[in-house]
């Protein structure tokens, strides 16, 4: 499974928008995966004012990923290219990237965005 910003988000905060069966479901993947991009983002809307976080992004990250034992995607040249050849259904670029995540590793993501469905994705909410 791959998780969405907002689903890191959720995940790290412990909010309830993570139903109690996505809950079950992360905790029974066998690798729970982000996206570099999510980085990207987290550290940006921190940057603007419109996240508040305990600690700096990359200290946050670092920490989010360790706890929950979580694996990082890189942002490869292959990634990058096919983010850029999908339909123009999405036009949030980081959203793209998780969505060619998804597609190049078969994977679900867990995110309320249901234009990722739109691209043949399954969408866990």
């Amino acid at each position: 499974m791959i998780l969405d910003t907002c689903a890191l988000l959720w995940l790290a905060q412990g909010s309830r928008r993570l139903s109690a069966g996505v809950r079950r479901r992360l905790d029974a993947a066998p690798v729970v995966h982000v996206v570099a991009i999510t980085a990207f983002e987290v550290a940006l809307k921190y940057a603007r004012g419109r996240l508040r976080l305990p600690l700096p992004p990359r200290a946050w990250l670092a920490a989010v990923v360790a706890h929950h034992d979580l694996d990082l995607v890189p942002l490869d040249e292959e990634l990058c290219i096919r983010a850029t050849e999908l339909p123009a259904i999405h036009r949030d670029p980081c959203d793209r990237f998780i969505i060619a995540a998804a597609m190049q590793l078969g994977l679900p993501v867990v995110t309320s965005d249901p234009v990722f469905a739109e691209y043949g994705v399954e969408v866990v909410i």
